[in-house]
């Protein structure tokens, strides 16, 4: 349960991050304002569902939202993204960049696990799997 406690903190840190970049002006940007909008509610849901739902989806969902928001940072500061450039600077950079690389790791690390649970339950004692049989 530590570990995914640790993968929500980082989501909802990336989210917070998010937020308050969306308050501080990004709201106004066309494209960027309602995706930044959409990592803060994306990543308060994947925050919430690691913490009541104990399932492989949760932690997925948690790796899928580092690797695309980190993913999307890059690209911007590499290339660019809906018109913005950023760049590798600041507390709100490395913060988030921070913590979708802890929700990349650690939600791997649940997902390991909770693949790893699954596996042991089915075979556990008394279980039979038995092959379809062909006619």
């Amino acid at each position: 349960m530590r570990m995914r406690v640790l993968t929500a903190l980082a989501v909802l840190v990336s989210a917070y991050v998010h937020l308050k970049l969306w308050l501080d002006g990004f709201r106004h940007l066309d494209k960027i304002g309602p995706a930044f909008m959409a990592n803060v509610i994306g990543g308060v849901v994947i925050a919430v569902l690691l913490i009541v739902w104990r399932h492989w989806l949760p932690p997925l969902l948690a790796i899928g939202f580092g690797l695309s928001t980190l993913g999307a940072f890059i690209i911007s500061a590499s290339w660019g993204l809906f018109g913005l450039h950023e760049q590798w600077v600041g507390w709100t950079v490395w913060t988030a960049a921070g913590a979708e690389v802890v929700a990349i790791v650690a939600g791997g690390v649940v997902l390991m696990h909770e693949w790893r649970g699954r596996s042991a339950a089915s075979a556990e004692p008394g279980v039979t799997l038995r092959r379809p049989q062909m006619h």
